[in-house]
């Protein structure tokens, strides 16, 4: 255990401060003063120290020459403008440096390196001296006990302590007012609390009362060697028995420490295992020592603060917490519902009241039917039942809202500590829903009707124009011929659009078996040849495996689904000189087991332009001449009945349309 050495910095430079910290953050610890009358006590208060003096600053030469004559132990370093006559004056003292301003890192962290071990070499054979040359007390060393001017035992006024403690709004208005109470309790004209407030954070002061000015800019982390030394050794520090300490290095983190503070004892506060911070106490006020029985008085009172700020802490992280929570349920959309284990409301949020129309004042710390039966019978499900109630949609027959309660169990060490509802309010969002279904519906039969009075007046104008010329040219056996042709041609396309048409709104129900994917896709391919034209111009790869698993589908439909991406695969690349599309399968995999199949269709045709690739599944979309746009919309409505999805992945270069569909199971392979 080693205290971190100290380095003093007398400047009005900020630049120079944040300098000097920034290089010697690693070895030293740096103290800042901008005043010069704070200098000598700040030195005072420190013990010797290495000091650095910026020149520039004011009075620095004054001061310069005053503790160089008076602090001896005190190593200086003057810091000054190359070659001005303040640096020269400097170096003409004796003092320990005089070095330019605007040293690079390496060249003044090797000053004060050395600087520092000079110093402590000095300070090692000044105590040596000391020890040597003063005896200890024989009453301290036979651990007789001090005793007063009068030569009777003292008692500290321990009584007089727990007065302060109803005064305490929050935790440092408590430090504050302990700090008074102690040093009314104790008999002292200073006390200071330095507490850390949560673990991890720095040790700072707290609660004072007549402390040292700089006192409240001192940072202690949990590494420094004050909080280590109470870690190792458990007891406070006095200065009354410093000198009974055999160890030299602890001695010397007890005497700084004590120095630091300007205090006569600093007593450890502990909560939890662990050091939480320490109580430092002055003089007495009749300037009398503290005794053995005193210091046994100071540590219980140390202990009495660790128990009361270790229990304010606690409230004070409780009431956060609370006021946090409290501040997100009133604020969040859904209501929330929360009753003890005798079906009593314990929270009611202002959103709930807004939902159930019924106010926190009627229903707090009321049974819980005060929020409706429907509700009611929902929580009361969840605080009896093992298992969480399902999800529950109704319309509340008094305010006519659309609601959805979700409710738990709410479970503290292993037992029920009640149930609370998630309440949402669905109704604007299904009235919106509404809305753009109306909206969507409008379009939808506005783009049908387009659609339709295209596509059906194409073959209505070859009708009409067949026959209108059907009494002049009817001895033509040609003409005759023709129009039969044309005429049945036109009507069959007719029933096709018709029939797309209907089968669009009117499905055929899906009969779901387990099956072998492979099965649709080439029955796919057959009707993509048979009905869609696809020839022997277009080269069709298939790579099917036979160890697929198999899945729960509809073997029609998803032929159909097939059949479909073939064609349009078909028509995208035919303006290709070596048309091919590739038709895969394989499995998806979750860990070791099987959840999926994919089937992709690849084509080498131009791709999906960029504004229509968002489209392509919305109904009426197409780019054919001829066509109603119905194909990929039936595609996605089909997989998304066999809870699978569609996936397309589109450049230049061709299109991928995958097609993943869940397996019957999930049994290892």
């Amino acid at each position: 255990m080693k205290p971190t050495p100290v380095c003093i910095l007398y400047t009005q430079d900020a630049d120079l401060v944040r300098k000097a910290r920034a290089f010697l953050r690693t070895s030293t610890e740096v103290r800042h003063v901008g005043d010069p009358d704070r200098l000598e006590p700040v030195l005072q208060q420190t013990g010797p120290a290495v000091l650095m003096m910026d020149l520039r600053a004011k009075e620095c030469r004054e001061l310069l020459e005053q503790i160089h004559s008076e602090q001896p132990d005190s190593l200086i370093i003057a810091l000054g403008v190359a070659q001005s006559e303040p640096l020269r004056e400097a170096e003409h003292l004796g003092i320990y440096a005089a070095e330019e301003m605007g040293l690079d890192r390496r060249r003044f962290q090797a000053l004060l390196g050395r600087a520092l071990d000079y110093q402590r070499v000095l300070q090692e054979n000044h105590e040596f001296r000391e020890t040597s040359a003063t005896p200890r007390n024989n009453r301290l060393r036979t651990g007789e006990p001090a005793q007063s001017a009068g030569g009777a035992a003292r008692s500290l006024p321990l009584s007089r302590f727990p007065r302060i403690l109803s005064r305490a709004a929050n935790i440092d208005a408590l430090m504050a007012s302990m700090a008074e109470g102690l040093a009314e309790s104790a008999g002292v004209s200073r006390v200071g609390i330095f507490a850390q407030k949560r673990k991890g954070e720095p040790y700072r002061l707290h609660g004072a009362i007549h402390c040292l000015p700089e006192t409240d800019q001192l940072v202690f982390s949990e590494r420094d060697a004050l909080v280590r030394w109470f870690e190792l050794n458990g007891h406070l520090i006095s200065r009354v028995f410093l000198d009974q300490t055999p160890d030299e290095r602890k001695r010397s983190v007890m005497r700084r420490a004590l120095d630091m503070f300007g205090a006569e004892a600093i007593a450890p506060l502990y909560a939890g295992g662990r050091v939480t911070g320490w109580i430092f106490f002055g003089h007495r006020v009749t300037g009398q020592m503290f005794d053995d029985r005193d210091l046994e008085y100071l540590t219980i009172l140390a202990e009495h603060v660790s128990t009361v700020m270790e229990n304010a802490l606690l409230y004070e992280e409780t009431a956060v917490e609370k006021t946090l929570a409290e501040t997100l349920l009133k604020s969040i959309s859904p209501g929330i519902v929360a009753i003890d284990t005798d079906a009593n409301i314990r929270w009611f949020n202002p959103r709930a009241e807004k939902i159930l129309g019924v106010s926190s004042s009627d229903a707090l710390n009321k049974p819980v039917e005060r929020a409706g039966n429907k509700l009611a019978g929902i929580l009361r499900e969840a605080l009896e039942s093992k298992t969480p109630p399902e999800l529950q949609h109704w319309i509340d027959p008094t305010t006519r809202r659309s609601l959805s309660v979700e409710a738990r169990q709410l479970a503290g060490n292993g037992s029920s500590m009640g149930a609370v509802a998630v309440i949402n309010d669905l109704t604007a969002e299904e009235t919106l829903r509404e809305r753009q279904s109306l909206v969507d519906r409008a379009a939808f039969w506005t783009d049908l009707a387009a659609s339709m009075s295209h596509e059906v007046r194409n073959p209505l104008v070859a009708i009409k124009t067949f026959a209108q010329l059907l009494p002049e040219r009817f001895d033509d056996a040609d003409f005759r011929k023709e129009f039969n042709q044309i005429v049945v041609q036109e009507i069959d396309r007719l029933d096709r659009i018709i029939t797309q048409i209907n089968n669009f709104a009117h499905p055929p129900e899906l009969i779901l078996k387990s099956i072998d994917v492979r099965a649709p896709v080439k029955k796919g391919l057959e009707i993509a040849r048979s009905r869609f034209g696809v020839n022997g111009k277009v080269e069709i790869e298939t790579a099917l495996p036979t160890d697929l698993p198999r899945i729960l589908g509809d073997e029609s439909a998803l032929a159909e689904v097939f059949a479909h991406l073939v064609a349009n695969a078909a028509e995208a690349s035919s303006d290709r000189n070596k048309p091919r599309i590739t038709l895969s399968a394989k499995t998806v995999r979750d860990g070791r087991k099987s959840s999926g199949i994919v089937v992709t269709v690849r084509d080498n045709g131009t791709g999906i332009s960029p504004e229509l690739k968002d489209k392509i599944f919305s109904p009426f979309c197409t780019t054919k001449p001829r066509g109603m746009g119905l194909g990929l919309p039936i595609v996605k409505r089909t997989v998304f009945d066999h809870h699978g999805r569609v996936e397309v992945d589109s450049t230049s270069k061709g299109t991928l349309v995958s097609i993943i569909l869940p397996v019957t199971g999930g049994a290892r392979d």
